[in-house]
């Protein structure tokens, strides 16, 4: 941990990661991996083609802006206190630690379902690169519990490895999704039938003939890029950790805003709308787009890519969740044995262990007992929304901390105020509409999400008693005494 502060009395021992352990390219492969490109596109190719008549393309790229703000933002944070606990430590110093231990909270809940959400794609399409039909869900269950297991060795073994993994997985993945994404956009552009042509509409936000929503496909496009802060939560094991980090965010959400929307692009216009909305409601979208693209054998391609994107993703969720939980249980608003740090392997063993085995049994779960499937869906659903909520706030952070310099300059008004304070407009604006358009199921899951962290702050605060709800509010060349 990077503050003095960590060795008062009373604290949790400071943390012993393996300093210096992988490189910015590594780190910049981890966070792409949280975000699960392939499995995403999977989720979100039909309804995203569908909200925009097509005009999926230019609302990916202009998403990509304030997503690039946001990144920055953290990038600056980083710059001033890098520190695996990332926002929770930032919106506590800079704002409020009560605020703080929320957005932690916020961050574990989202990387903890958003994995189970992605693991839940695991067992279909590992049967499918094996060419089974079977809808068994013991084989499901048997398949998302032996790659969880060996992801969780792996998280707890090193760093080093994990990165290593992560780097091969994406190489196959990636190359599979970009070279059928670029044989869909050539196999549209020959007219053949059953497709959707180019047109000007796919240039326009409102797609073909105006009959697009732009607000529901920015709606689509915020949950379809989250995951890319992954990349600040290994900052403490990362080569030049104030600085490679926050790098590597930036060029993770810009290297995820081009294979995004080659493949949305690429994809959308290989089959019909009503084909392409049948594929999806059964799960099957970018298998099926394959086998329209290249028999069995490129839907077999696919269905390794998304099995290796969501194997990637169920790996970085264990070890990003677990730091997260390591981050915080240092501040002493977890418990303390969380802090634990293997010598021997230099890994939050404990953290990890715990988080692994939640994202494990809760898949297990939901495909075992039926009757918390709807629940559950409900709780899914919203995670995008827990991300959109922890980026606005670390924006917030940002500027806080940063505050001296918004009147300094002109460059500084722009980049430290103006352009964080629109980023964290818009996605204010997304999470508003997207509140007020969802389901009363999904709005009573956002309150108990956010009911839950208040009632472990509570704790924190009067059973743990952890000193960080007294720490000072810190800004720029400033600390200043918490009132």
């Amino acid at each position: 941990m990077d503050h003095p502060a960590a060795a008062v009395a009373g604290r949790a021992p400071a943390a012993r990661l393996e300093p210096d352990a992988i490189s910015a390219a590594q780190d910049t492969v981890i966070g792409m991996a949280s975000s699960a490109p392939t499995a995403t596109v999977g989720l979100s190719l039909a309804a995203l083609a569908a909200a925009t008549a097509y005009g999926s393309g230019p609302v990916l790229l202009l998403t990509a802006i304030p997503m690039l703000i946001i990144a920055n933002a953290y990038r600056r944070c980083n710059l001033w206190n890098a520190n695996c606990g990332a926002s929770f430590e930032w919106v506590g110093r800079a704002i409020s630690p009560y605020l703080g231990f929320l957005t932690g909270w916020l961050m574990i809940a989202a990387y903890i379902i958003g994995t189970v959400a992605e693991v839940l794609l695991l067992g279909p399409s590992v049967l499918a690169v094996l060419g089974s039909a079977s809808t068994s869900r013991w084989a499901y269950v048997g398949i998302g519990c032996a790659v969880g297991l060996v992801m969780l060795a792996v998280a707890v073994v090193g760093i080093r490895i994990t990165a290593r993994v992560q780097v091969s997985m994406a190489l196959v993945e990636y190359l599979i999704l970009v070279g059928l994404a670029i044989a869909g956009v050539v196999f549209v552009a020959g007219h053949h039938p059953g497709t959707v042509p180019f047109s000007r509409g796919w240039l326009s936000v409102n797609g073909i003939g105006g009959k697009g929503s732009a607000v529901a496909g920015f709606l689509t496009a915020v949950f379809v890029y989250g995951g890319w802060d992954g990349t600040l939560y290994v900052n403490e094991e990362v080569r030049r950790r104030r600085v490679n980090p926050g790098r590597a965010a930036v060029i993770a959400v810009a290297l995820l805003a081009v294979i995004y929307t080659l493949s949305q692009v690429g994809f959308q216009g290989v089959l019909s709308p009503a084909k392409l909305a049948s594929a999806a409601q059964n799960g099957t979208a970018l298998v099926t787009v394959a086998h329209a693209l290249g028999g069995g054998l490129a839907a077999k391609l696919m269905a390794l890519s998304i099995a290796l994107s969501v194997i990637a993703t169920t790996g970085t969720g264990i070890v990003l969740g677990a730091r997260i939980v390591y981050g915080m249980a240092s501040e002493r608003v977890l418990p303390v044995f969380l802090a634990r740090v293997s010598p021997r392997w230099s890994t939050p063993a404990v953290s990890s262990v715990v988080v692994g085995m939640l994202i494990i049994v809760l898949s297990a779960v939901y495909f075992l007992l039926t009757s918390v499937q709807n629940a559950f869906n409900d709780v899914i659903a919203v995670t995008g929304l827990l991300f959109s909520v922890f980026y606005i706030l670390t924006a917030l952070a940002a500027m806080t901390y940063y505050r001296r310099r918004i009147t300094s300059s002109a460059r500084d008004f722009l980049a430290v105020g103006l352009l964080p304070l629109g980023a964290a407009g818009f996605l204010g604006w997304i999470l508003v509409k997207s509140l007020l358009s969802a389901p009363p199921t999904q709005r009573w899951s956002v309150l108990g999400v956010v009911a839950s962290g208040v009632i472990l702050m509570l704790c924190a605060r009067l059973i743990l008693r952890s000193p960080f709800f007294g720490v000072a509010r810190e800004s720029e060349n400033r600390v200043s005494p918490r009132r």
